[in-house]
This record gives C-alpha cells, structure tokens and sequence, in this order.
C-alpha cells in the first residue's frame, strides 16, 4: 500500500524536498511559466525556507531537458575555489585537510548565478517572477522545520558567543525557537530586493537576468563578501579562528557554465548526469555493472539483489576516489570508467561474499591512487557545537541515519521540458552569516584533498568534486524521469535503487520512491572526516526478509537497520504514457511533497 498516491496531471509537475517550494513552483504556470521557471522559484523558496540544508550562498548543477532543441544540459552551479587556495595556503596554517566549516573551505557561490541563468536561458519569466515567493517566506516567515530547529540550538552556544551574525539571524532574543515556529530572515528579502531594483534596469526579462548576476557577482553581494573576508576570522572546526581565502575578484571572475551530460544507455533508457565534477558518473558505472546481471530475477530485496547493488556500488565509488575530478584541471579517463569492456572486467570482481577492500580500477591501463584519510574528529571533550563543526555534513550528528542532507527540485510541463537540480551548501552549520546579506557561505572546498597530484586536490579556480547528483533519463529519444535526493555520498546510491526499482522490478514512480531502500558506507565520506565502514550495508527496518539479512551477515555484510522510511527523499517529475504529467514524492521525512495540475 502506498503512503502517498502517484500524481498526474495534463500541464506540469513539481516535486521538491519542501511543500512550500512546490506550490511556488506551480505558481509559475499561472503566470505563464514553464518548467524551468518553477524549478527556479521552488529553488529561491527552498534557500529560505531550508536554510539548515542550502541557501544562495552554496551550489547546485542542474540538469536540463530542452524540448524545444531535444537536447540535455548542465547549469553548473558548482563553484569554483579561490585564486589563493592552493596546498601551501592551507598547510601554512598548520593544516593536514580542509576544515569542514568555517572560511577557508568557501568556494566561489554558485547557487544563485545558476538559477539566473537556467531562467534567462531556458525560461519565460521574469527575475521578479520567479523571486516573489521567496522575498515572501523571508519577510513574513514560514513553519520552521523541526530538523532546522534542532541544529540552530545545538549551535546556540556557538552563535550567541562568536557567530554572531548568524545568532542575529536565526536566534530569538538569543533563544533557539522552537519547531514550527515563524522564521522570518528580513536580511535576505532585503538581498533580494535589491537584486530586484538592480535587476529592474535590464529592457528585457534576459537582461534583467543578467542585471541580477552582476548584482552578486560584481555588485553589492560581492563586495560584502569581500568586506567579510578581508575582516573577519571566524571560529572554525579546528577550534582556532582563520579567515577566509574567497575574494570579491573571485566572484566578479566567475560565470556559470552550462555543459554537455555525460550518458549511458541502462535496458532501454539513456541516462544523464553531470561530470566528474560531481559524483553523477558513479551511477552510470553501477549500471554499466548491473548491466551484466539479470536484477529482476533476483527479485527485489532478496540477499542476492541487496549484495550485487552493494558491491556494484563499492567498485563504482572506488573509483570515484581515485579518479573523479574537474576536467578542465584534470585528466580524468571517463570514457574509459564507462567503457563496456572496462565495466565487464570490473564486474567479475564481484563474488559470493562482501569485499571490505577499496578497489579502483585502472581504465586505459592507468594506476589508481587515493590519499590517505587523515581523522580529524573533534575530541570527546569538545562542546557540542564544535563537534557539530568537526563533521562538515549539513546534519545535526547522532540525530539522523543519512550521513548528509541537502535539498531537490524536479519540475514537468506538458511540452515536454524537464529539469532536476540538488541545491545545497551555504547552510546555517557551514559558516557565519555575512554581515548585511542574510545568508553564510558554502564549504565545498573540504571535498579537496591537499595531497598534490591527485586529480581532485585543490588548486585555485578549480572546482572541488561534489556530491550533488541529479539524474535524467530518456526513452526512445522522448523525456522520460528528472529525479534525484538529498544524501551526500549516498545521493547515488538511493536514486539508483530507486530507478532499479522502476526500471527492472516495474514498480511506478511513486512504488519505486516508497519501497525500502539501502546503502552501504564502504568508501570514505566525502565530508569531514571522511569516516568509511567498509563492510556497512545500513538498511531500512521492517523493509527486508529476516532471511535474506541473515544471509547478507553470512556473507561477511555488516548489517544496520536503521528505522523505516529513513534513507532519502527522491522527488521524480517527468511525461506520462497518457499525454499528461506525473509526480513521486517520498513520504520519509514528512516534508517532500509534489504538486500536478
């Protein structure tokens, strides 16, 4: 039986990760708006109203389906890191890695900059459009979640005593406020509002995009952050207080990318992901593995299914370690991670029993490396609010079974246009709210290693590896699926079991997005401080046989289960088989919801 029944409609489609996105995003058609536009607006509700999550100041890609031109894009939102950030810079400060909040680990905003260019590219509205909803919650406040509720008084302490622009931002008379309390930030509607006036200036809805891009990037918005960066040296997760590296020319010296996808043909349908600036191809590469098995006759949930995704999954994320990297600074083999021949070899590496050992692989003959992981935990003695800090993932610690959390946004109109996109970054626990802009920076930069040659260690204007990964998918050449979840490392993971489910067990949407889910934790997070149990396979309670976890134990899997309806939310839009629009939103959490008209 299904908590939620599956949504369709005959003019367009959104599901996000908060309900007040997707009514806003719904909004847009009825001022004439495609899907791009209401992507855009449930995204600038989102930087509101799950502030404990994402917000401008943090980074996305978007994956874009364009009807109009057939043809599938990404908007990289993911910026880049400083000018100033290269090894020495860190390790002058007597650092071993990037430190997960705080400053140093800013990298330029992409967030805001590729939501501008997604709607003067791909929209029809305009940038007061598609801000409306968004200065709305700020100035007259929304429910707040309890999960956001949480992490502010956990970090109480913290803001009250040194992040004090964040204190005045989500504190109440110095208070944490309580669950569905009314959050206002009159900071940031003030930000957007005088985008808005700045944006006002352009004669068309394009140049009024760009009017707004260089409000961020060259205007006010920059020259705030520049102004904190110059003065301020925060607190951060070492426990000592650095000031940042990111400057106001970094921003002014960047645009957003819109790129080609990287696609692999899975049982009929073309997959697309962004590069290996993100962690997007490791999903192609299970699917290139799960290619050679016959998953459905396994049958789902069975020991069989479970340890095949699982160790699929370790070899594909193996090499992600090794290899994944920004292209434009490294030379990552990605056609040879996605070769056939690659993956088959790869795939007899898959026996009887769970492997408890990182094996990358060596495409074109090439040999493998990753740094070795550094433990930066914080001490048992340390104040919450820095052990909170120590652990760069946007979760209160001890409080959730996802290691790391962020937001998505999927939206389908009836002509056939689909767009998908993980915002995150920029959330309340990563750094100090900047004085004036109502908003902190993201920490992306901690996905960097400091060790020199590996194709993801830092360098200036490079672009950290993310872990945001939204997924579409094609069918006959037609749009078919734009999905993705919150989740860190497990991102691809969940959204994989989920298009398995569809895909090779013939579940809908809405029964692939409910039906119990799994990971495993074999390689190292991509957050500090990048803890890894090799051997994990977390699933959901009460979701699985007994027999077939007793099985998987057998079989040397360390099995954790965790409580049903835990692990994720994917959202899915895209076209029915009827002419019209579907929606699959996943009940867990209480908080993802689709809206269809």
């Amino acid at each position: 039986m299904l908590h939620r029944p599956e949504l369709h409609g005959t003019a367009c489609a959104v599901s996000s990760t908060h309900w007040l996105a997707s009514a806003a995003g719904v909004a847009m058609f009825d001022r004439g708006g495609n899907a791009f536009d209401a992507a855009t607006a449930a995204a600038l509700v989102i930087q509101v109203v799950e502030p404990h999550l994402n917000g401008p100041g943090g980074d996305v890609p978007i994956m874009v389906y364009d009807a109009a031109t057939g043809s599938t894009r990404v908007v990289c939102g993911q910026g880049p890191m400083p000018r100033r950030a290269t090894p020495e810079a860190f390790r002058r400060r007597g650092l071993a890695v990037i430190p997960g909040s705080g400053l140093l680990a800013a990298t330029v905003p992409g967030a805001f900059g590729a939501w501008m260019r997604l709607l003067r590219d791909f929209g029809r509205l305009t940038v007061q459009d598609v801000l409306e909803p968004a200065i709305g919650y700020a100035e007259d406040g929304y429910p707040l979640l309890p999960k956001t509720a949480a992490m502010i008084e956990v970090m109480a302490p913290l803001f009250r005593d040194e992040w004090t622009e964040s204190g005045r931002t989500y504190l109440h008379h110095g208070a944490a406020p309580a669950p569905g309390a009314r959050m206002r930030n009159p900071a940031l509607a003030r930000t957007y509002r005088r985008i808005l006036a700045e944006a006002a200036t352009g004669r068309t809805r394009e140049a009024q995009a760009d009017a707004a891009i260089s409000a961020f990037y060259e205007g006010f918005v920059a020259e705030a952050v520049d102004r904190f960066m110059a003065t301020e040296e925060p607190i951060d997760s070492t426990g000592r207080h650095n000031g940042g590296l990111l400057t106001g020319d970094d921003l002014a010296g960047w645009r957003v990318p819109v790129e080609a996808t990287v696609a692999l043909d899975y049982r009929g349908h073309s997959v697309h992901k962004a590069g290996p600036w993100s962690q997007g191809p490791v999903f192609l590469q299970q699917l290139a593995l799960l290619e050679g098995f016959d998953i459905d006759a396994m049958g789902f949930g069975s020991a069989d299914h479970v340890h095949t995704v699982i160790e699929s999954a370790k070899l594909a994320f193996a090499d992600r370690e090794a290899w994944y990297g920004d292209p434009e600074h490294a030379d990552v083999p990605l056609a040879g991670l996605l070769d056939p021949v690659y993956a088959a070899a790869r795939r007899t590496l898959i026996g009887p029993e769970a492997s408890d050992v990182l094996r990358p692989g060596s495409p074109d003959g090439r040999k493998p490396w990753i740094p070795p992981v550094l433990d930066v935990s914080a001490s048992s003695g340390d104040p919450d609010w820095l052990r909170q800090l120590a652990d760069g993932i946007p979760t209160v610690l001890q409080q959730t079974a996802a290691k790391g959390d962020t937001c998505c946004v999927s939206a389908t109109d009836r002509d056939g246009n689909m767009v998908v996109a993980t915002p995150s970054g920029g959330w309340l626990k990563s750094s100090p709210v900047v004085p004036g802009l109502g908003f902190p920076l993201g920490t992306r930069g901690q996905m960097a290693w400091l060790d020199e040659g590996h194709n993801n260690s830092v360098a200036p204007g490079k672009r950290p590896r993310t872990t945001l990964s939204p997924t579409l998918a094609l069918r006959d050449g037609a749009p078919y699926l734009a999905f993705g979840t919150p989740g860190g490392d497990q991102q691809d993971q969940w959204t994989l079991n989920f298009f398995v489910n569809h895909v090779d067990f013939g579940m809908s949407p809405q029964q692939a997005v409910e039906a119990a889910t799994f990971h495993t934790d074999h390689v190292p997070s991509s957050f500090t401080p990048r803890r890894a149990r090799p051997l994990a396979a977390v699933v959901e309670q009460d979701g699985f046989d007994p027999a077939a976890l007793t099985e998987l134990r057998r079989r040397g899997h360390e099995v954790r289960t965790v409580a049903p309806m835990t692990l994720g939310k994917v959202c899915a839009t895209g076209p029915d088989s009827h002419g019209g629009v579907l929606a699959a939103a996943s009940p867990r959490g209480q908080q993802a919801y689709a809206v269809v008209r």
